[in-house]
């Protein structure tokens, strides 16, 4: 049998931690990414790291990119699945609608979102036609509004996701004990509270989980409406270490916090599986 996952293994060992490895190494050294030799630092990198107020501001912004993001998609997928949980010929219909943002290229829906929310693109043009042009804004462009603006087209593009793990979560859910609360006088918002949110525990985690750690590596959405700006008010973990590494010819020093990146998709996904472990444990 283990000739069979042997190729795999490889793969992966050379490819992914053989990359971790070498990034690690990288980030002990003083290299612009070029020159043929580096120059030893120690761990000179990962006190700058956690000492510059750059880096401290990019987790910030993904703290409140997730906040913002991950409980709405949940909520409105959830929303999402139970409408569309009564058999009806159009559900797949209603499925596939709701999926298609989820399958489009981050590139475009980027490249999409940057054109309507232009000052003078499509949305603010009706705000102007239904007679509410004091909302009018620099989307995009205004400290004030930037994050969540992007908070909102992330929601835009991720909610189908939350609801079609929510909608095959829903199908294992024993319909008996959905009756049996009803006959026992639950109302449907007390059934939906206390019969089906509680069994959809583990989806629960399963999202907010892939959430974290699909906000803490976030790029092509930031890196092609803001870029970061305006004045770093969008700046990720993912757009700094881009900067760093390749406009700034500074690769030890990205190396470092792509190190760092790593480690807290590590510690969220060991935040998750913990719970699991001590039930074991006991």
């Amino acid at each position: 049998s283990y000739a069979y996952v042997a190729p795999a293994l490889l793969l992966v060992g050379a490819v992914v931690y053989g990359g971790i490895a070498y990034n690690a190494y990288v980030s002990t050294r003083r290299w612009n990414g070029i020159a043929p030799t580096s120059e030893p630092v120690g761990l000179e990198n990962y006190v700058l790291a956690l000492t510059d107020p750059v880096v401290l501001a990019a987790y910030r912004h993904v703290a409140v990119f997730a906040v913002l993001t991950i409980g709405t998609q949940m909520l409105l997928g959830l929303a999402l699945a139970l409408l569309l949980s009564r058999e009806s010929r159009l559900n797949p219909l209603y499925t596939a609608v709701l999926f298609l943002p989820v399958v489009m290229a981050p590139a475009a829906v980027a490249s999409a979102f940057r054109q309507l929310l232009t000052p003078d693109g499509p949305v603010n043009r009706v705000l102007d036609t239904i007679g509410l042009d004091a909302f009018r804004n620099a989307w995009l462009a205004d400290p004030s509004y930037a994050l969540v603006t992007l908070a909102v087209i992330n929601i835009w593009h991720w909610t189908g996701l939350s609801f079609v793990l929510y909608q095959a979560a829903l199908t294992q859910i024993d319909p008996n004990q959905i009756e049996a609360a009803q006959i026992d006088g639950a109302s449907v918002w007390r059934t939906i509270g206390s019969v089906v949110v509680p069994q959809l525990r583990n989806t629960h985690v399963t999202l907010v989980v892939l959430g974290i750690i699909g906000s803490l590596k976030t790029f092509d959405l930031v890196f092609l409406t803001t870029g970061g700006g305006p004045a770093r008010a969008t700046e990720f973990p993912a757009t700094y270490i881009y900067q760093q590494t390749v406009e700034r010819f500074n690769a030890g020093y990205g190396a470092t916090l792509s190190m760092l990146l790593l480690a807290a998709a590590v510690v969220v996904t060991l935040a998750q599986r913990a719970p699991g472990w001590l039930r074991r444990a006991r």
